[in-house]
């Protein structure tokens, strides 16, 4: 069985929700010792505000690729035998699940440091879009780990930057030769 035969990627449309007995069972296996999961649920409060529901959108194509890359990754990391991840589209409201990922693997530390990275990564890279709705308005949040991640890629892009300050030295004269023309 390939690694992806071995992931159980759902993007699950408005209306459906996330079975966790489903993915449990499907993670389940005599070969592994441990199984780890993730429920992230709607609250009820965020900032002093009351949250009716959370609305999710997705590019549905794009973020099944990006799981299915995540779960690579995490493969290539840890010891791991099965994973499973759903995400609900739609409104998600107070209580009910919106992302649930589960993992076996023979051991619970590999287990666990790799459920940790999988809702890591797929809140930061996945393209999947939260509304936050209160009594009083509704906003679209970015996640912190996409700010995070984002704003470590353009530190990382300005220390790298090779050519960064030798095209504005090339910029600079090319415009000091037109203004001296």
């Amino acid at each position: 069985m390939s690694s992806d035969e071995k992931n159980l990627i759902e993007i699950l449309e408005e209306g459906h929700k996330v079975d966790i007995v489903k993915y449990i069972d499907y993670v389940s296996a005599p070969q592994a010792g441990a199984i780890a999961t993730f429920s992230g649920t709607t609250r009820d409060m965020f900032e002093g505000k009351a949250v009716l529901e959370l609305r999710y959108e997705a590019y549905v194509p794009m973020a099944t690729r990006t799981l299915t890359s995540i779960c690579t990754s995490a493969r290539s990391n840890w010891d791991i035998h099965k994973i499973a991840v759903a995400h609900r589209l739609g409104p998600v409201p107070v209580g009910e699940t919106s992302v649930f990922i589960a993992v076996s693997s023979v051991h619970r530390g590999d287990g666990l440091d790799a459920c940790k990275f999988l809702i890591d990564e797929l809140k930061a890279t996945v393209p999947i879009w939260k509304k936050e709705v209160y009594t009083n308005g509704e906003i679209w949040k970015e996640n912190s780990e996409f700010l995070e991640k984002r704003d470590g890629l353009v530190k990382k892009e300005h220390k790298r930057s090779c050519c960064g300050s030798k095209v504005r030295v090339q910029e600079d004269e090319e415009e000091h030769k037109d203004n001296s023309s």
